[in-house]
């Protein structure tokens, strides 16, 4: 899409949404790679109120149509929730704009996905944390995002990403790109390819568990990143969990560990220096307690005692998944030098060894706050 016709259906996605105020501006709007954004401000009776308009990637995302329903599912229920245990539902959850034909989306004359969220006001979001109380109040959000959901049936959501946390599907075509090897990389990275065949019962130990029902499925966000938090500008307390795209069935134990396994890196997802690269426990323990503090006694025992678990699967499939993309020829994560996708692959495999040297007390932090 151009820039022209990207503002002239901008233009035309506005007038479809309901509400009052006379447009005063609307200008790009936050560094997202998948979604365009917009933030709008409008004016009504001497007052200026503040929206968020997005323009839905549904190359990405390919049914807009579900992930909306999935969107106001949700955050349907998390309003219900937050008024009944008092709090504040214009801060407290996302809350999406219905067009005058009283849907939640509205599809352009040239067949565009676009919503409309009001604005949080009086906050910020982080790319990176600024202290370690930043991480931990990423922690209670996330954690506070699972309690709330534990009641509402994750059956009733769409996969708005198919089998994207299916681990044990991951490793089929991790095998798969091995086999096929079309770019003729494999013999160069013998080592790495062996070291995921020799963790494969590890990438398949929760989805054994949940096949088992010894833990349950649950609603889950599967993006768990500092910036999809919205923080108090004052406080600094987290307010809200945003960017509910990939709201799906999964497992808790996932959306913990992915939080770990890009918070509590001590490098860069990239680094070359492989020295750089270990699990700091002082920032799992900060996560692991404001996680379950926000969970509010939600999780069952055996979720709990996963915990480490999903912290090691989920750096196991990122970096099986860079590997894969290496051996396809870096089609799916974007590269900026050669040899991108293997460095990210390294740093997720150092991770993982450094997980399993520190494995005893990871269990002992997740004991003691349990």
């Amino acid at each position: 899409m151009t820039r022209e016709e990207l503002c002239a259906n901008r233009s035309e996605a506005l007038k479809a949404f309901d509400f009052p105020e006379n447009v005063i501006s609307c200008e790009k709007y936050g560094n997202g790679h998948i979604n365009d954004t917009f933030l709008v401000i409008a004016k009504s009776k001497d007052r200026e109120k503040k929206y968020i308009l997005q323009r839905m990637n549904d190359e990405v995302f390919k049914d807009p149509v579900s992930l909306m329903h999935n969107v106001v599912l949700v955050t349907d229920y998390l309003r219900s929730k937050i008024i009944e245990r008092g709090g504040d539902p214009e801060r407290e959850t996302l809350n999406p704009l219905k067009t005058h034909d009283g849907s939640a989306y509205y599809r352009d004359s040239i067949g565009s996905y676009w919503r409309m969220y009001k604005f949080i006001t009086d906050s910020v979001s982080l790319d990176k944390v600024r202290n370690a109380d930043d991480f931990y109040q990423s922690g209670v959000a996330f954690g506070s995002f699972s309690g709330q959901m534990a009641g509402f049936d994750a059956s009733q959501l769409v996969e708005t990403i198919p089998d994207f946390h299916n681990t044990p599907k991951r490793y089929d075509a991790f095998e798969r790109a091995v086999e096929a090897d079309i770019c003729g990389r494999a013999s160069g990275v013998a080592e790495e390819i062996e070291f995921y065949r020799a963790h494969k019962a590890d990438m398949e130990y929760c989805a054994n568990a949940l096949a088992e029902g010894r833990i349950p499925l649950r609603v889950t966000h599967n993006d768990t990143k500092l910036n999809n938090i919205m923080l108090d500008a004052a406080t600094g307390k987290g307010i809200c969990v945003i960017d509910l795209d990939t709201v799906m069935p999964g497992l808790s134990v996932f959306d913990f560990g992915d939080s770990i396994r890009f918070g509590a890196n001590t490098a860069a997802e990239d680094e070359q220096d492989l020295t750089k690269v270990s699990l700091s426990l002082e920032l799992f323990e900060i996560y692991v307690k404001g996680y379950l503090e926000g969970c509010g006694g939600a999780l069952t025992e055996e979720e709990i005692r996963l915990l480490p678990y999903g912290a090691k699967n989920m750096t196991l499939e990122c970096g099986m998944r860079f590997l894969t993309d290496h051996l396809q020829g870096d089609t799916y994560f974007m590269v900026h030098r050669d040899n991108h996708n293997l460095d990210r692959a390294h740093t997720q495999i150092e991770l993982v060894k450094d997980m399993e040297r520190k494995w005893d007390k990871m269990r002992d932090i997740v004991e003691k706050y349990r």
